[in-house]
């Protein structure tokens, strides 16, 4: 295994700790909540306030807590923010908090991104993200890593945080997305979804039955993949991601509040 110490470490640690893509950790689930799946939902009901924790796992290390909030703005508007931060040896490679944030619309059922900030943590705002999404010009704009961004929106079109809450907001209303063309950066990146059946497993809240999902790019190997539990209103409790038949990291559910 590759030294903490080292940074090229830090893209394996990054990504475990950003969440990005990892799933749609967007379902209050505090206490026992009633499950739901009809269309229609109102917003209210789709999109509660909540945060829950998480602890990440690299290679068998306890690399990382993570903290997921959504907050509701307005009637309709949402914040949904992550923090992430380093434990024990990992520190020496990621000091500071990795902090993104995501501003977005549900409308009709569905999430729009309005606007997304990312920050690595560093004194260094040269691999700061910032993006804007105006739907009416059909436009985002903005900067990543100090390099411009102006790329065409697509109907459905996600960033990298709003995409959790997309999801979570079909599986409520008991729909099945089969992928998202997603902003990362300056790139827009097709990503497929798809349903892998069903299990029951232990939690820290107990034993849930879940329906798992996962996710990838065309063509890649390395595959996400999320537990959800219905009758927590498709919470996510436990998610890994695979590169072949190899465990790269993994996630379990510590906590949930609304």
């Amino acid at each position: 295994m590759a030294s903490v110490r080292d940074r090229s470490s830090a893209p394996a640690l990054v990504s475990l700790a950003a969440l990005t893509l990892l799933s749609a950790m967007a379902t209050p689930a505090g206490r026992a909540m009633q499950h739901g799946g009809e269309a229609g939902r109102a917003a209210q009901d789709l999109l509660q306030p909540f945060r829950a924790e998480f602890v990440l796992e690299w290679k068998g290390m306890n690399a990382a807590s993570a903290s997921l909030e959504l907050t509701r703005q307005s009637a309709g508007q949402y914040t949904y923010t992550s923090r992430n931060n380093a434990r024990g040896v990992f520190r020496a490679l990621l000091s500071g908090e990795l902090v993104q944030i995501s501003r977005l619309q549900l409308e009709a059922g569905h999430v729009r991104p309005l606007s997304y900030r990312g920050e690595d943590g560093s004194p260094d705002e040269r691999r700061d993200v910032s993006l804007d999404f105006d739907w009416q010009r059909q436009r985002v704009t903005g900067t990543a890593e100090q390099r411009a961004v102006d790329l065409a929106l697509q109907p459905g079109m996600q960033d990298i945080m709003s995409v959790q809450i997309a999801l979570m907001a079909e599986l409520q209303q008991g729909r099945s997305p089969g992928g998202y063309v997603v902003i990362d950066k300056d790139h827009a990146k097709d990503y497929v979804y798809a349903a892998e059946g069903r299990a029951q497993i232990q939690t820290a809240i107990g034993p849930l039955d879940t329906v798992i999902w996962t996710s990838h790019r065309p063509g890649s190997d390395r595959v996400i993949r999320v537990w959800y539990a219905p009758s927590l209103g498709h919470a996510p409790v436990k998610a890994e991601r695979r590169r072949g038949n190899r465990l790269e990291w993994s996630m379990r559910l510590v906590s949930l509040w609304r």
